[in-house]
């Protein structure tokens, strides 16, 4: 995989320690790694970078939540996978997400294994 073909993935995460993390397990597909640290710097990475392939959204972040972030872009392109990711895993979070526009869930604390697979589902190559 050249590296003008690696997977463009966006972290929108406000706990750096979590992003770290995320960013360690995606370094393992080589993906080039945006980190928005609230929804309203995801929104602004998206309108910035075109051609992103998959946004990974905490859900509870400062200035606005990953609903409402997801919500603004999913208005834009509809077909950009976002999993969306929460510490708060109640029965109805994941309905919430799936509700606000994303395309999968994942409960914190993220497996390295389950965020691969995941991220596999959605991207291919």
């Amino acid at each position: 995989m050249t590296l003008d073909n690696r997977p463009k993935i966006l972290i929108a995460e406000d706990v750096e320690s979590n992003y770290l993390y995320l960013s360690a397990v995606l370094s393992k597909i080589q993906a080039k790694i945006y980190w928005a640290k609230n929804g309203k710097e995801a929104v602004n990475i998206f309108k910035e970078e075109e051609s992103l392939d998959l946004i990974l959204m905490d859900l509870q972040m400062p200035e606005m939540n990953g609903y409402e972030a997801t919500k603004i872009i999913k208005n834009s392109d509809p077909k950009l996978p976002i999993i969306a990711q929460t510490a708060f895993a109640m029965s109805d979070d994941r309905e919430k997400a799936l509700e606000a526009g994303c395309d999968d869930y994942l409960a914190k604390p993220i497996k390295s294994k389950d965020l691969l697979n995941i991220v596999g589902k959605y991207i291919v190559g």
